[in-house]
């Protein structure tokens, strides 16, 4: 056997001996997610999608070396939702549309390559799904102007069981989805809780027109300000206007922001409803380069 031969078994052995510790490590963490299923036994829906947004943060920033960070983040998209899948029966809905196959993209990038998968021809029908838990999440268009039926009117709704928005996909930049630009909103009847790095949505029931103009003002007395504002108008059913909101930053209901923006909303509204949010994506910087390994 040639010198070259020994050095490249040498190597080939160390990465085989690298591979098994980290098997091993894997298997660590599996035995140590194990006591957090105990924990958080009886709850129905486990994702914490906070949570994995700032594993993604704190990943991508420390990490330095040749390994891409986009490959990175799909290893540990794949940990997660392999986790998520023995806590408990864990699936998707997506929304099937002929015009925008990319859909099914986004979802299984975010939720890995075996987790069960079922199509809806209706951002109304994936809502219902995960409304009545056939599946733990559901992946439907971002929100759009152009809509005439909006998903998001559906989960004007104080009951338990109802949605939210906690994700906006893709949350890898620069993955491989059919349809340039396309975007998704991930909704799961869970709380929204702060990373840091947050958008929140917000729902306002009117019987009369309001201006965005007023929506915005009141955004700014609760010390936040607003990203996106749609309005979806129902002639038929009083109160006729719902608003959908985003705003910068993370709004807690149960915080001083909410109750300010109710008031100075004011009378006009008849319900204003926290609809989630999410910790915004990974952007461009976060995934390039070197780590700054901090």
């Amino acid at each position: 056997m040639t010198d070259k031969k020994k050095a490249l078994q040498a190597v080939r052995a160390e990465i085989d001996g690298i591979d098994d510790q980290i098997q091993d490590l894997l298997i660590q963490r599996t035995e140590i997610v194990e006591k957090v299923r105990e924990i958080k036994e009886g709850e129905p829906v486990k994702i914490r999608p906070a949570r994995e947004a700032e594993m993604m943060y704190r990943l991508t920033a420390r990490h330095h070396g040749n390994f891409p960070k986009r490959e990175l983040c799909r290893i540990w998209r794949e940990i997660i939702v392999a986790t998520l899948s023995f806590e408990g029966p864990f699936s998707a809905a997506v929304i099937d549309r002929a015009d925008e196959p990319g859909y099914w993209d986004l979802a299984r990038d975010q939720y890995g390559t075996f987790t069960k998968m079922t199509r809806h021809h209706s951002g109304r029908a994936v809502v219902d799904a995960v409304r009545r838990q056939d599946a733990a999440v559901g992946i439907v268009p971002w929100p759009s102007h152009d809509d005439p039926d909006p998903w998001w009117r559906y989960m004007v709704s104080e009951g338990e069981d109802t949605p939210k928005v906690i994700a906006r996909l893709p949350f890898i930049p620069g993955a491989n989805i059919r349809g340039s630009g396309l975007e998704a909103a991930v909704i799961c009847p869970v709380p929204q809780e702060e990373t840091g790095r947050d958008r929140s949505f917000l729902a306002i029931e009117t019987e009369i027109q309001i201006s965005t103009r007023k929506i915005e003002d009141a955004l700014n007395s609760a010390g936040v300000s607003a990203a996106f504002v749609q309005a979806w108008h129902d002639p038929n059913r009083p109160p006729g206007w719902l608003y959908l909101v985003e705003a910068f930053g993370f709004v807690d209901p149960s915080g001083r922001q909410f109750p300010r923006f109710i008031d100075s909303i004011g009378d006009a509204a008849q319900r204003i409803i926290h609809l989630g949010g999410y910790g915004t994506p990974l952007g461009l910087r976060d995934v390039s380069g070197d780590g700054d390994g901090v």
